[in-house]
């Protein structure tokens, strides 16, 4: 009897135990579910609220001009800004073309993308011209009235990197010989720099522009002590150069207000041939190689004479204030343009260009022979210690020719 009762109470034990294990298991089972249910929601939900990108206009919106066609002040740029967001509801849209022209603004908005010049966009605002420099060259540098040949250029010296910065503009009321050739610039820095720099208009006609920098590599000490030197030069088709004139510019008091716009007046080859003793052409070529300094006297124009007596032309050679060498042409015809076409040498080395010039004297014998020479002019050729101007520009020019002659006229003025 007491057997059958203890086998009851072990599987009534058991049958409570195993029922509560199984109901565990269920809620478990339950919650997990749950879990489940909820996270799967929560990702749902998170993929609904992302935005589409493709951008829309609102509804009910103002016409939009584009920016093309935009009507605006003078001194006003329109731009525009297209919006972020997609209305729900396209009500502009006719219902058989919405979705051609909401295929067709997708399309704009990726050919467009960060433009600030999007067709059928809202205008945002305005840009002030007068704070960029966006306009023509011709509206903002106008040239100064009259008929002089002037080239517009600006200078500044960058003090961190020690360059001269030269921006090259335009030319002003081109002579019209040259309106069909080519223009060109050399510049160079004076006295030290015989590599000229070059710049070539962008077209032809009375107004060539150039809109080029040039740099010159100057150390801030040296820089107030040079001289800019602009030569413009007419080019034919044939290569044939024509020089129109040329610009100095002492760079002493013209770097304290940098990169103004300057106006300068040419000062043409005719104009600086002129003289009241008169004019003598001369020829100059040097070889570094053979160390030979070739000089051709051509002719003369525009003599003051002062006898019936023959004209010479007397060259020296100078280094320093010595005379190395003196030459000394026959005697031609006395007339107001003689022609010489006397050919001298000298022994000069390259390193003595720099110290060296010729003094050109034209003479006209006396009777007396015990009394030197009457002088009817004189013409002194060298580098930056003995000459300025053309005279400075034919020595130059000389040196950076090899072996090419290089001709030019010149002024003769009084001997001191």
């Amino acid at each position: 009897m007491c057997d059958c009762s203890d086998q009851a109470l072990l599987l009534a034990v058991g049958l409570s135990v195993g029922l509560s294990v199984g109901l565990l298991s269920s809620v478990l089972l339950l919650i997990l579910l749950m879990c489940c249910l909820r996270m799967r929601k929560n990702k749902q939900d998170e993929y609904q609220e992302l935005i589409s990108m493709v951008p829309s206009v609102p509804a009910h919106s103002a016409p939009v001009i584009p920016v093309s066609q935009s009507v605006c002040r003078s001194d006003e740029i329109p731009f525009s800004l297209p919006p972020r967001f997609i209305p729900q509801n396209a009500e502009f849209l006719r219902d058989d073309e919405s979705e051609e022209k909401k295929l067709e603004t997708q399309r704009d908005v990726l050919a467009h993308r960060g433009s600030l010049s999007v067709r059928s966009w809202y205008p945002v605002g305005s840009l002030l011209t007068g704070l960029y420099s966006g306009t023509p060259l011709n509206e903002v540098v106008p040239p100064p009235p009259g008929m002089a040949t002037r080239l517009c250029f600006s200078v500044e010296y960058q003090h961190s990197s020690e360059q001269l910065v030269v921006s090259l503009l335009r030319l002003s009321n081109l002579l019209p010989r040259f309106h069909s050739n080519m223009t060109l610039v050399e510049l160079r820095l004076l006295p030290d720099d015989r590599r000229p720099r070059q710049a070539k208009a962008r077209a032809t006609g009375p107004d060539p522009e150039f809109n080029d920098r040039l740099i010159f590599q100057v150390s801030a000490v040296c820089v107030f002590q040079c001289t800019l030197s602009v030569c413009v030069l007419s080019v034919e088709k044939d290569g044939k150069r024509h020089a129109v004139g040329r610009v100095l510019l002492p760079l002493d008091g013209e770097l304290s207000q940098a990169g103004r716009v300057l106006w300068k007046d040419l000062d043409p080859e005719e104009e600086t041939q002129g003289s009241e003793l008169g004019d003598v052409q001369v020829s100059l070529s040097y070889s570094s190689s053979l160390q030979r300094l070739s000089v051709v006297a051509l002719r003369a124009r525009g003599l003051q004479l002062l006898t019936d007596a023959g004209v010479c032309v007397q060259v020296s050679l100078q280094i320093h204030t010595q005379a190395v060498k003196t030459k000394r042409s026959c005697l031609v015809r006395a007339e107001q343009d003689p022609s010489f076409k006397y050919r001298m040498t000298f022994k000069l080395r390259p390193q003595c260009l720099d110290d060296a010039c010729l003094r050109f004297e034209l003479q006209q014998p006396n009777d007396s022979r015990k009394e030197p020479p009457a002088i009817l002019g004189v013409l002194v050729l060298g580098p930056f210690m003995y000459a300025r101007g053309l005279q400075l520009q034919h020595w130059m020019d000389m040196i950076n020719k090899a072996q090419e002659p290089v001709k030019m006229w010149h002024g003769l003025s009084r001997p001191i």
